[in-house]
């Protein structure tokens, strides 16, 4: 018996489809009888759609007819098609389905063919595989576990664009929702984690979704609604860097965009006032606008996100010089002075390690992954990148399936019930952000270390989820199931691995990094140019619209 779960586009309900195989030398004679629980469903504004799913309804639905039941808000209707008592031959096969359809109460369920509802499922599935088929490029291997991975990763940031006509952008990024939670944005996640997945998907949508971001009052708001309505308390700490970083990425890698560099500006330098200032460094408050660990420590003054401000800054510096605006030089000292910051006030060289700084003068060290995001936004010396790196070790930082949110040595804020950012564990985004990190500066087999550990959700988990364990394949049953910064695996394969980097130019490069083995990457896609790329041991083929561009040496290569 095969069994396939379908939810139906374009009706809220979903349908169960059953398909039997008789494998005997003689008939049987087989009925399947659906039954349905209804419970207690309610109609849900978009914008109760948040990081939890909305809670069910107050009243319990009762039978209203045969395989139809309601309340004052929702009928749920149970159709069936092919369930009667029937004979299947030997070796034959028969399949049955059945559907909840829910409905306001007083309105009769659709009526139609089952097998067609499944279709249209189907056909709209195929619909956003051919929009990655448009976007992403292919990725080819003899390693093992790599192409796996990169496909996994890509499948679980398709399962997180949303479709509806009621939704404020058409597809709808959420965080996730497979579960029915976090179908929302949250910048971080979408903006922060996803930026580069998402306008190779959405092209020049993108834009479009940054703008209703903006709109929606995400600067005030730590997530944007269904609706396009800020959700939330205010001020995440990520935020602001989060919609920097989609803007910049819009920049590079589609040419446009241009006209929201003086919202953006105000934006941050409305940021900047808000928050309380010392020694070029922010105070981002307690936890809940941090990292959200168990234990307190990672609080007030630390390295990331004021290493995400002096890249913001600099990034601004870029855009002003380009523009022709003023104020390129004093956003390029003040980069500089954050970043000189960070290495006088936080760093301590006998810990070999980033500390927090809290109001009181009270300095904490904790061993959190967040410390890599320094290292990967330009705020270390080679010194203080060799004692980071000194610690993605196995027994630290480096588990067997992926890498921890907080190193294992740090036994006061080290615990192993919230991977997410406690330890034992992490969110998925971070193993493959740091990957990419380390190929950037050159540390390819540490990198190459880190991303392979992660292999093992290519095979073995239905999509990436919120979070996952280090220490075994497994990840925690109460958080969620899908997340859409799994899509860093592919991230960090196409942009760490294969070297492309874009420019605000609309340069494209790649400086490919050699494995044990071959690996491909077909159909890379840059403002209307399609690349190929080859990588097998020390020499690759870069081919640019179908013409051999250079076949030689692996080294870095200027495409457009």
């Amino acid at each position: 018996m095969e069994s396939e779960l379908v939810p139906l586009t374009g009706r809220a309900g979903f349908l169960v489809r059953i398909c039997v195989q008789n494998r005997g030398e003689r008939e049987i004679t087989l009925a399947v009888r659906p039954q349905a629980l209804p419970g207690h469903p309610r109609l849900v504004e978009l914008a109760a759609w948040d990081f939890m799913p909305p809670r069910a309804g107050e009243d319990e639905a009762v039978p209203l007819a045969e395989n139809a039941w309601e309340n004052r808000e929702v009928r749920a209707t149970l159709l069936a098609q092919g369930c009667g008592r029937q004979i299947v031959p030997p070796q034959a096969r028969c399949t049955c389905r059945a559907a909840i359809v829910l409905t306001r109460a007083g309105e009769a369920a659709e009526e139609g063919e089952l097998a067609q509802w499944q279709k249209e499922t189907e056909d709209a599935w195929q619909r956003r595989l051919r929009l990655a088929d448009a976007g992403i490029p292919q990725v080819k291997s003899e390693v093992p576990g790599l192409a796996a991975y990169y496909n996994r990763s890509l499948i679980s940031g398709l399962v997180c664009l949303w479709e509806n006509a009621d939704y404020v952008t058409q597809p709808f990024p959420a965080t996730s929702g497979m579960d029915g939670g976090s179908i929302c944005c949250y910048p971080w996640d979408v903006a922060g984690y996803s930026a580069r997945t998402l306008v190779m998907l959405l092209g020049g949508k993108t834009l479009d979704f940054l703008k209703q971001m903006l709109r929606s009052g995400i600067d005030s708001r730590i997530c944007m609604s269904l609706d396009g309505k800020g959700q939330g308390w205010c001020g995440y700490s990520y935020s602001m860097w989060s919609l920097m970083h989609l803007y910049w990425t819009i920049l590079t890698m589609t040419g446009t965009g241009w006209e929201l560099f003086d919202e953006i500006l105000a934006l941050f330098q409305a940021e900047e006032a808000r928050l309380p200032e010392w020694e070029d460094l922010k105070d981002y408050g307690r936890q809940h606008n941090l990292l959200e660990m168990r234990t307190c420590g990672y609080e007030y003054i630390v390295p990331s996100p004021n290493a995400e401000r002096a890249w913001c800054f600099d990034r601004f510096a870029d855009l002003a010089e380009r523009l022709g605006r003023e104020g390129a030089a004093a956003w390029r000292d003040k980069a500089e002075r954050i970043r000189a910051s960070i290495r006088k006030n936080l760093w301590d060289p006998q810990a070999k390690w980033f500390r927090c700084l809290h109001p009181d003068g009270c300095a904490e060290t904790v061993y959190s992954i967040q410390m890599y995001d320094a290292l990967r936004m330009g705020a270390c010396d080679d010194a203080m990148t060799e004692a980071l790196l000194d610690r993605l070790v196995d027994g630290k930082f480096l588990g067997d399936y992926g890498v921890s949110s907080v190193s294992a040595e740090d036994a006061l804020h080290y615990e192993w019930n919230d991977p997410d950012w406690s330890g034992g564990g992490s969110y998925s985004g971070e193993g493959p952000e740091l990957a990419e990190a380390l190929w950037k500066i050159g540390r390819d087999g540490l990198a190459w270390d880190v991303l392979r550990r992660h292999f093992w959700l290519g095979t073995m988990a239905p999509y990436i989820p919120q979070e996952h364990y280090c220490d075994r394949p497994f990840m925690p049953e109460n958080k969620r199931a899908n997340i859409i910064a799994g899509v860093t695996g592919l991230q960090a394969i196409l942009f760490g691995l294969a070297g492309f980097e874009t420019s605000l130019e609309g340069t494209l490069s790649a400086a490919p990094r050699a494995l044990d083995g071959r690996y491909e990457v077909h159909g890379f896609r840059h403002r209307g140019h399609t690349v190929d790329l080859t990588v097998d041991g020390d020499r690759m083929t870069v081919t640019l619209d179908g013409e051999q561009l250079y076949a030689g040496r692996r080294q870095r290569v200027e495409i457009l």
